[in-house]
């Protein structure tokens, strides 16, 4: 048990201490960034990796948490640090209701509903003009000016996030999850009520993103509804999470929000910054090509995860044992 136990002890230690090595506030922003999706991605794998429905709903619990920190201190004048209680009440609310209309479809058809459900509350905002301010978006005063503070409430979120999942799947809540996503009409006849746990499954992933879109509002200080109810950015995201790291392992999303956000990065930043380098030594003869690398982390998250799917079916933490098996095979050639 000691031994399980060694390496997120060790990580933890060094994520606690990163910040007093790791000064830069762009290197800091990324570590907040990761954070964040790992909350995001756990709130997503407990769903889809361990109860067995794919959703593409993350946008929408997302942008209700961010907006309700925003409209807290946009329209109430109440701290937008409220919102995360707010936020997790109101997506717990929306939750519910969406739970018992799309529960009875299966498979495809629940996705679609979820993917429906961000649209729905995308376009609400975007109309909504006297409440949300529509696309003019809503900012906030950030509460502190280091970002230090902010890592470490992304921190506590993320380590909180796993640490649910962990013990939810170590209970008797954990085997009617996967005895849901195994067989789910073998779940009922055995006298599980699937609806039931779906819908706490539903609960948990809503209360977790929502977390995450409250701390987003707080620590960048300005929301447009393009930006938090992404289909893309946030719904996909947390999906390529899930799936890089490891659909239906607790530390999947961890490793996944790592490789993800640093590929969205060397794309964003055509190599941190190394492209622009050589392009300036040689006169400026790649900036078209230089553009086109910063326009195509889209593609190269597709690619990758064709990749991983191929070639590492169960993600980086699920086929671990392999790939150390296979480089165990290749030292000893």
């Amino acid at each position: 048990m000691l031994a399980e136990r060694r390496i997120p002890l060790i990580l933890l230690g060094i994520l606690l201490v990163l910040p007093l090595v790791v000064t830069e506030p762009y290197y800091l922003h990324l570590l907040i960034l990761v954070l964040m999706w790992v909350t995001i991605g756990t709130g997503w794998n407990i769903l889809a990796g361990y109860t067995g429905q794919v959703s593409f709903g993350a946008a929408a619990f997302f942008g209700v948490g961010a907006y309700s920190a925003g409209l807290l201190a946009a329209k109430l004048g109440i701290s937008a640090w409220w919102g995360f209680l707010v936020g997790a009440v109101a997506c717990a609310i929306i939750a519910v209701p969406f739970g018992m209309i799309t529960f009875p479809l299966r498979g495809a058809y629940f996705a679609l509903g979820s993917l429906a459900l961000g649209e729905i509350f995308r376009h609400i905002a975007i109309i909504w003009e006297d409440f949300t301010e529509g696309m003019v978006g809503i900012m906030v005063m950030q509460t502190f000016i280091s970002k230090i503070p902010y890592y470490y409430i992304a921190l506590a979120l993320a380590v909180a996030s796993i640490v649910s999942l962990e013990l939810v799947m170590r209970s008797k809540l954990g085997y009617y999850f996967v005895s849901i996503r195994e067989d789910q009409d073998a779940a009922a006849s055995l006298g599980i009520n699937t609806t039931k746990y779906k819908m706490i499954s539903l609960v948990f992933h809503a209360l977790m993103t929502g977390l995450a879109g409250a701390l987003y509002m707080n620590y960048m200080g300005f929301i447009d509804p393009e930006v938090v109810f992404n289909l893309h950015d946030v719904s996909i995201m947390a999906i390529l999470v899930a799936i890089v790291g490891g659909v239906g392992t607790i530390y999947g999303p961890l490793v996944g929000a790592f490789v993800m956000v640093a590929v969205q990065e060397v794309f964003r930043t055509a190599g941190f910054g190394l492209l622009d380098y050589i392009n300036q030594q040689v006169g400026g003869s790649l900036t078209t090509f230089i553009k086109y690398v910063k326009d195509a982390h889209v593609l190269a998250f597709g690619i990758l995860v064709v990749v991983v799917i191929m070639a590492l079916p169960n993600g980086l933490v699920g086929d671990w044992d392999r790939i150390m098996g296979r480089l165990r095979k290749k030292r000893r050639a």
